[in-house]
């Protein structure tokens, strides 16, 4: 079954073809980045008016890649849900009239649910397991037990990771997008130069949960307080202390989930789990296995949302046409799956 999947949910247009849940046949990619690296920021009115003009030149090529023609493919997924309002209705208008028009099924991803299959799509893995889901918008512990079956353990009670690598990078005028080139700038630095403090989050069922907002604060406000006597305050050392204290943050929860649950195996996904330090921490942990997605797989990309879709399929789920775009989803919970956030309608 090859199952063409759309992404657009940021600043990213995106198609892959997907044959049988596994196998990328093609996986088209046109960022964004150029645009938005004068504002050190994604600017949503320029991001849906890039997706406007490139998603039909990405859907052909991704076909062409393929070697198939619309005919042979035999659904359209597209994410609509979260991100930006604009973007996302963009991939998930023209996913939708492309299923229409073609007389295919269509189905809506979670763009969240993406992200936790992409590992899947190089390499075998059994459920359940612990998930690290870490993005711009998302840092999320859960219990996998299915490709649409997580339970939440813990998440951020302010900011994503994703967002405070990016909001430390533009004060320093370190460069875009963030993650990138503090990653790149921290192995130029001494993650002993600062003693950055981390967060005081350990009881009840908050026992799973992250914090970056305190972080963040003390890299750009408070640096000078911090500083080991004998380093500069350099920007490679600030980078390199800054990444250390987050990834052990995201870390040393983390742990707390394997312990307690017992389940061995973990798995990362979003567009942080391609930082360096995060996989080379999380590959230190012992009697752990750790499975990352290849870095192509780690960005939106289509390939994850086509994944997804094969699954749904399989069950026999598809989505209505006026499967509506929802830029955000609702506050998640602890205990049972959240079908509510990580449904499709």
């Amino acid at each position: 079954m090859n199952v063409l999947g759309i992404e657009s949910s940021c600043d990213e247009t995106a198609c892959a073809v997907v044959q049988d849940g596994k196998k990328i046949l093609s996986n088209v990619v046109a960022t964004q980045i150029p645009f938005h690296q004068i504002y050190k920021g994604v600017v949503p009115e320029i991001a849906s008016r890039k997706h406007a003009e490139w998603i039909l030149p990405v859907v052909r090529q991704a076909l062409q890649e393929a070697s198939l023609s619309l005919d042979e493919i035999d659904a359209v997924a597209a994410t609509n849900r979260p991100g930006l309002m604009g973007a996302l209705l963009v991939g998930l208008t023209f996913g939708k009239t492309l299923a229409w028009a073609a007389g295919k099924p269509f189905i809506a991803v979670n763009h969240m649910l993406g992200h936790m299959y992409a590992a899947h799509l190089e390499t075998d893995i059994a459920y359940p397991y612990i998930g690290l889901l870490v993005s711009g918008g998302h840092s999320i512990i859960a219990k996998v037990s299915g490709f649409d079956d997580l339970e939440i353990l813990g998440t951020t009670i302010d900011d994503s990771v994703g967002e405070a690598f990016d909001k430390v990078a533009k004060f320093y005028g370190l460069g875009y997008p963030g993650g990138a080139v503090i990653d790149s700038l921290a192995k130029k630095g001494s993650s002993a130069a600062f003693s950055f403090p981390l967060p005081k989050i350990d009881k009840g069922e908050h026992r799973y949960d992250v914090s970056f907002s305190g972080l963040k604060t003390a890299v750009i406000h408070q640096a000078e307080q911090f500083l080991n006597k004998g380093y500069e305050k350099s920007a490679e050392n600030i980078a390199a202390s800054f990444q250390e204290t987050a990834c052990k943050t995201l870390v040393s929860r983390l742990l707390r989930a394997v312990e307690d649950t017992g389940l061995k195996t973990v798995v990362a996904g979003g567009g942080v789990a391609a930082n360096s330090r995060l996989r080379a921490l999380l590959a230190e942990l012992p009697d752990v296995r750790c499975i990352f997605p290849p870095l192509k797989l780690c960005g939106d990309n289509g390939a994850m949302i086509a994944g997804v879709a094969y699954h749904f399929l399989q069950r026999g789920e598809t989505s209505p046409m006026d499967t509506a775009a929802c830029a955000r989803i609702p506050q998640f919970k602890r205990g049972l799956a959240n079908l509510e956030a990580f449904g499709r309608r």
